[in-house]
């Protein structure tokens, strides 16, 4: 008799986030889940991850709205399953427990059956409150370890004995959970190695436990990754549908469908309907620009393990900001910041930090400046990292970020830090005239000025489609045009007296005759000095106004790129003479930003 393999099919989040960077409309992909549900698939991951924060980041939509419509269209019996990342939520940066707590009460409340909760420390001190949270709000918690392949010729962790130790210290530490995932975000673990943890953890946790083993086709092994967890006694498998399936996303089903025929495994499910979902799906993707690099096996992902779900996230980026060029340079440099790093798995937040640390060498000049969240997590502010971090990068950290190494618990720094927690997003939320509800809550203190943003109707769309144009979703019309200046590419499209560049709404006047140049150009005008973007980026705040007095090194205007920001200071003290850029805005390296008299 054959084994039965239960799956989750991870389309319509994981599948997102590998393929488009996330970036996908509500309404274009549900005919896909009817069709899915039709062919009588039961179990789905339905956001959560980065399926949350880009729906408001770049999508102008809600996330619960559209988790709301996807338990609509599942039905009332399907198993959704969203992911969390411990202590992060669905954010990059750590939380207060009272959004920990919030989190998972309001994911109960928009239909979510089950939260993966992973950490990507493997710190067990970040997954006991975040999994108890999930518990009490009476979802099923799929507690998870985090696995990966360390670049060659590292040693110290990520190895079967370092997984299953990690088990231990969820065992050890009561964590209520349902079942097991061990999550390889890179794809990058050596089936051998998959097949000797699983084994292991099954011995250790008894027959009746339910054991799930997660992995990509990044690095070309997933098939041979996910038959040796099932032979090794996994009980499930995740698995994609085309066309966000293979490459950087998970197996396709009907690819490990066919890889388990003559075997004593089977998927059980109606092979035919299946390709006719997988039909419908493909026709509603059909106008989403397909990044390369989502459908390809990378070799050299085993030296530089970056997930599939951060991979595109952050090409997707790099083509925003107009730097797509050092795609190749970056995820090189990367192996140095993952050695050097303290050994933390690649996976959000964690594979983000490595990631714009790499671009920040590369931009910068290597370590001469420290990203934020990779400094913070090497001085502990994320929990403890599976090895101690290389000394000279924790002191660059602590100069750079002023900020000392510390062991104290992240939820204790952040219940004590004024800037998060409840408390603050409602003062955000009453400052900026929006209504106080739980969900405002959540979103205001998951995306802070982004979440504002959209809240007051302002979320910009940066979908593309059709050749990478952004989608416009109703703000403007498709007949716009498309303009290439300096080797970078935007779309200009017109209506209601606007302007829309690359999705984003900005006032214009058009005249007839060529008039004389203003003084905003890139030199200033006689009496002021010009001050330039150093790189490209998104005006995320502008801290002063025209008139304003300031000194040298105020900050006058904060950049955010590839999810960092830069703050922009004054070179001088002086007068603000004129702001030539508009918040929400994109601006190119050396477009003048503001000029000082």
């Amino acid at each position: 008799m054959k084994k039965k393999v239960d799956f989750m099919v991870t389309a319509f989040r994981d599948g997102f986030q590998s393929v488009y960077g996330a970036r996908v409309f509500t309404k274009d992909f549900l005919p896909a889940v009817e069709a899915a549900r039709k062919a009588g698939i039961t179990h789905f991951e339905a956001g959560g991850g980065a399926r949350f924060q880009s729906l408001y980041f770049y999508c102008n939509e809600d996330a619960f709205d559209m988790m709301d419509q996807f338990r609509a269209t599942a039905g009332p019996d399907a198993n959704l399953q969203t992911l969390a990342r411990g202590i992060n939520v669905v954010g990059l940066d750590s939380q207060s427990s009272d959004i920990i707590k919030l989190h998972a009460e309001l994911f109960k409340k928009h239909g979510i059956t089950t939260i993966r909760n992973f950490d990507a420390l493997n710190d067990v001190n970040n997954l006991i409150y975040s999994g108890q949270c999930i518990h009490d709000a009476g979802l099923q918690h799929e507690v998870s370890v985090t696995m990966m392949e360390l670049p060659p010729g590292c040693e110290g962790a990520h190895e079967s004995e370092f997984y299953i130790k990690s088990l231990k210290d969820i065992l050890d530490a009561h964590i209520p959970f349902n079942s097991v995932c061990f999550k390889d975000a890179s794809g990058t673990s050596r089936p051998t190695k998959v097949y000797d943890t699983i084994k292991a953890a099954r011995k250790l946790l008894g027959d009746k436990a339910h054991i799930v083993f997660h992995s990509h086709e990044t690095a070309g092994i997933g098939v041979i990754a996910y038959k040796a967890a099932l032979e090794a006694g996994a009980n499930q498998i995740d698995l994609s549908l085309a066309p966000v399936s293979g490459g950087t996303g998970q197996p396709d089903l009907i690819t490990m469908w066919h890889a388990l025929r003559g075997s004593e495994f089977d998927l059980g499910i109606d092979i035919n309907k299946v390709i006719e979902a997988e039909e419908v799906f493909k026709n509603c993707m059909k106008d989403y620009f397909l990044p390369p690099e989502a459908k390809a096996v990378e070799p050299l992902i085993p030296f530089s393990p970056m997930p599939g779900g951060a991979l595109t996230a952050n090409t997707q980026m790099l083509r925003d900001n107009g730097l797509m060029d050092k795609y190749s340079e970056i995820s090189a440099a990367m192996g140095e910041v993952v050695t050097k790093g303290g050994f933390g798995t690649s996976v959000t937040p964690v594979s983000q930090f490595y990631f714009q640390q790499a671009f920040n060498n590369v931009m910068f000049g290597p370590w001469n400046k420290i990203a934020e969240g990779y400094g913070k997590m090497v001085l502990g502010y994320f929990g403890k990292t599976p090895v101690v971090p290389d000394q000279e990068i924790v002191k660059l950290a602590a100069d750079q970020l002023q900020l000392e190494p510390t062991t104290k618990s992240p939820i204790d720094i952040n219940d004590a830090d004024p800037a998060k927690g409840i408390k603050a997003a409602k003062e955000m939320l009453t400052s900026n005239n929006l209504d106080v509800t739980d969900e405002n809550i959540f979103i205001a203190a998951a995306c802070k000025e982004k979440g504002i943003a959209y809240l007051q109707g302002n979320g910009p769309v940066m979908v593309r489609k059709n050749q990478e144009k952004p989608a416009s979703s109703g703000t403007g019309s498709q007949n716009g045009y498309t303009v290439v200046v300096e080797g970078e590419k935007f779309s200009v499209d017109f209506k209601d007296n606007k302007a829309f560049v690359n999705g984003k709404a900005m006032d214009f006047t058009i005249t007839e005759g060529i008039d004389s140049p203003t003084a905003s150009s890139s030199e200033g005008s006689s009496d002021g000095e010009a001050i330039e973007a150093p790189m490209p980026g998104l005006v995320l705040r502008i801290n002063v106004s025209e008139g304003d007095r300031v000194e040298e090194g105020d900050v006058l205007i904060v950049l955010e790129a590839m999810k960092m920001e830069t703050p922009i200071s004054a070179i001088k003290a002086g007068t603000i003479n004129k702001i030539s850029v508009a918040q929400g805005v994109q601006v190119t390296a050396g477009q003048h930003l503001i000029e000082i008299g």
